[in-house]
């Protein structure tokens, strides 16, 4: 149980280390580091990270809100596993967004944001992962193309659906079940359409090229994930710390 000093010693030094626990926890989960329905425990998590239960409990509290863990009856917390059907649901609801905010990005994005898209492909382009045709992994944040382009819309409804509701939870299985063989590269030059259509100023194209790239993503990863159920064994508690004890 914390003490009454360990919840008021400093607020701006406990909000600074429950964002770097939130961060960690949650780049943990995308990875797959923290499998999707592994329970996590406050005892386990404050033990692995050598932080009090106090900024643990905030980070904890916003994976909740990112919808990246959740708190099951008679069971506790756990990292959140879609089934089948709701990861189909998920997918049918980013290839409506999407390419909806691709029309209006093609509306609206300036040139300098464009030019942005175009240096992110570059960035890509340069994977090793890429040319060897394995997973096409994608950086979180200003550096994802799809987020860019979400972005981009400059519709704040879109924005905040997409990037503050839906975006880590999708992340989570695009990362976890990203394409490899020659979708990667078929990935890539369907950006790059999408980015010319935006450019163009054709929205019509724009949001159909979104469409049929995340059908496209749906299909991979729903064929991978269906895959990972054969021989599904995911294990349930931290087993090793992710940052250094005391920080």
């Amino acid at each position: 149980m914390d003490t009454p000093d360990s919840d008021t010693t400093s607020i701006p030094e406990v909000r600074t280390l429950a964002e770097r626990v939130f961060h960690q926890l949650q780049d943990a989960i995308v990875r797959g580091e923290l499998p999707p329905g592994s329970k996590i425990t406050e005892p386990g998590l404050s033990k692995a990270y050598g932080i009090s239960r106090g900024p643990l409990r905030e980070a904890m509290r916003r994976l909740e809100a990112h919808r990246l863990i959740e708190r099951v009856p008679h069971v506790g917390a756990r990292v959140v596993k879609l089934s089948m059907k709701e990861l189909m649901e998920l997918f049918d609801v980013r290839e409506a967004l999407e390419s909806m905010a691709a029309r209006i990005a093609a509306e609206h994005m300036t040139a300098a944001e464009i030019a942005g898209l175009r240096e992110v492909l570059a960035m890509h382009e340069q994977q090793s992962d890429l040319a060897r045709g394995e997973a096409y992994y994608q950086r979180e944040g200003d550096l994802d193309f799809h987020y860019r382009i979400v972005q981009g819309s400059h519709n704040r409804m879109l924005m905040a659906l997409l990037c503050d509701d839906l975006y880590y939870l999708v992340r989570m299985y695009r990362t976890q079940f990203s394409a490899s063989g020659s979708r990667p590269q078929r990935a890539f030059v369907e950006h790059h359409r999408i980015v010319d259509a935006i450019e163009a100023g054709d929205a019509e194209l724009a949001e159909l090229l979104m469409r049929r790239h995340v059908a496209a993503s749906r299909e991979n990863v729903l064929a991978r994930y269906a895959a990972s159920l054969e021989g599904d064994d995911q294990p349930s508690v931290v087993s090793r710390p992710l940052v250094a004890p005391g920080h």
